[in-house]
């Protein structure tokens, strides 16, 4: 799976941390704007529903409070989720934060390079398990902690832990002391797997908000779960030809890594054609072998995601749940049927929150602009190989800390 948390390195979610002797410590966050929807002010403005648009906006914009609400002293942030993990990045940033500033950890030298360096990686192994820790005390269940993950590592194939891992943040503050809970987790066996991934060269992800409204993760999977015990027999055919669908999209994604760097020239050729045409003309693009078998991997990996659609529909509608709604599934057809698009799916559990795309070549900017017309707001954000890292360098960082000082968070 893809990161789909992150923009590069930890903009998504801005952690510092201030000591006051007097007071404590004092923990301020700021969410990056592509974390939430901002329809609403941009349609205010009158800007079109573009990256662009959004750009327009200050960074980390405050969000919109509902004054509707007869107390105003009690009114409630509206915040419309976008299905991109802003949980899990904010714990991450935040225990990311805290250690760094206690001197726990040195994520300055994990920013250095790929984390290959035993001390940075240790360093981001302990992120890691705190921060799931942290994840499932907050949403007092044990997820998947893919993003979480991602997070923290980048980019990656995930494969989940053992949930008993975790089976002692899921009594903290009711009868476990949490240091008692962390140093239980901390010696526990983590048997998760993460290996590095990233897209072929040449391919662009790219997130829209569709403006239906968010969705539900924890209902929705609690439905899937009770479907699963009802129906034992199809669950399991049923999850068995989606993690083969899975794994076929992996393989031909893998493939395309490989076959551009082995046939550069053929690759870099055929994604030039591509991106011009749609995806039923691609083989009459291919002249060489090498282009050939350029075009099959493309086709195999849009073929796989249309089985992992199909079973995402079904596994929905046997839970009852719209894991991919019908106004999900009409804007995924509409948006493979474009030129220049690989794939398209919807990320996450599904539902109303997002849709993604695989974009060919420099095809990215046309359907941003096509789904503007569909009313679908693509997002400023990209597939990053890179997970938690200590900003140093970003040109924001005085005007961020500036503020920090007359921020209010209670």
């Amino acid at each position: 799976m893809l990161n789909l948390t992150r923009i590069r390195r930890i903009y998504c979610r801005n952690a510092f941390c201030k000591w006051d002797s007097d007071a404590g410590l004092d923990i301020t966050i700021m969410g990056a704007n592509a974390f939430y929807s901002y329809r609403d002010q941009l349609e205010a403005h009158g800007l079109p529903l573009t990256p662009d648009s959004l750009a327009q906006l200050p960074p980390f914009s405050s969000i919109t409070f509902n004054s509707d609400n007869a107390n105003a002293a009690h009114c409630k942030p509206e915040v419309a989720k976008t299905g991109l993990g802003s949980s899990a990045a904010m714990t991450t940033a935040v225990v990311a934060a805290l250690l760094q500033y206690l001197g726990v950890v040195n994520l300055s030298e994990s920013a250095k390079g790929h984390h290959q360096d035993c001390n940075s990686v240790a360093d981001l192994d302990l992120v890691h398990m705190i921060a799931q820790t942290s994840h499932c005390i907050a949403q007092g269940k044990v997820g998947s902690g893919f993003d979480v993950s991602c997070a923290v590592y980048g980019s990656q194939r995930y494969v989940r832990f053992s949930p008993e891992v975790l089976s002692s943040a899921q009594v903290a503050g009711t009868r476990a002391l949490l240091q008692e809970v962390v140093v239980d987790v901390m010696e526990g066996k983590w048997d998760h797997e993460m290996d590095r991934f990233a897209l072929p060269p040449r391919m662009t992800l790219l997130l829209g908000e569709p403006g239906s409204g968010g969705s539900s993760t924890p209902s929705m999977v609690g439905a899937v779960k009770k479907w699963q015990k009802s129906e034992p027999e199809k669950s399991v055919y049923t999850f068995t030809k989606l993690s083969e669908a899975n794994s076929m999209l992996e393989k031909q994604l893998i493939k395309l890594r490989k076959l551009a760097e082995e046939q550069g020239m053929a690759y870099d050729s055929i994604i030039d054609r591509c991106c011009r045409h749609k995806s039923e003309k691609w083989t009459e693009q291919s002249i060489t072998p090498s282009e050939q078998a350029v075009v099959e991997a493309l086709l195999g990996a849009r073929n796989a995601m249309l089985d992992i659609r199909g079973h995402m529909r079904r596994m929905g509608d046997a839970a009852g749940v719209p894991i991919e709604p019908d106004s999900q599934t009409r804007l995924l057809d509409a948006t493979m049927d474009m030129e220049g698009v690989l794939l398209a799916g919807i990320p996450g559990a599904g539902g109303f929150d997002a849709v993604f795309a695989i974009i060919l070549g420099d095809s990215s900017s046309q359907i941003a602009t096509a789904w503007s017309s569909l009313n679908v707001l693509a997002l400023p954000v990209r597939e990053d190989p890179h997970g938690v890292s200590l900003e140093i360098g970003d040109p924001r960082l005085q005007e961020i800390t500036s503020g920090i000082s007359s921020a209010n968070i209670n």
